[in-house]
């Protein structure tokens, strides 16, 4: 019975983590070619392959196997470097400098 759990368990994560990578196969499409040459990130081609047999293993294949796992460690490389300097080269994402308490129109004092 514990088996049957955990192997329902691991199917769920492993749905998760496919859904995932699909998410981030699609947001590697949408972002520009040129931005990937700006970042100094490989071509965006490279990163749809890569990302691309990524989801394709996540779904096919089970969890416990080599090649998905292989392939989530693209997927984190992409959402945790390529991702984010992407967004700083296209500027959609948090800019570099500033204070934690600057507001919209500059930093806030606290009324003083």
């Amino acid at each position: 019975m514990l088996i049957y759990e955990f192997q329902n368990f691991l199917s769920y994560v492993q749905l998760a983590l496919g859904v995932f990578s699909a998410v981030m196969l699609i947001d590697a499409a949408v972002r520009r070619e040129d931005a990937y040459r700006a970042a100094s990130k490989q071509s965006k081609g490279m990163w749809l392959i890569f990302l691309g047999i990524a989801t394709a293993l996540l779904f096919l294949l089970p969890l416990m196997s080599f090649l998905p796992i292989i392939g989530l460690i693209a997927v984190i490389v992409y959402t945790v470097d390529v991702r984010p300097a992407l967004k700083q080269i296209t500027g959609k994402g948090p800019r570099r400098g500033g204070s934690s308490s600057d507001g919209p129109y500059g930093p806030y004092n606290g009324g003083r």
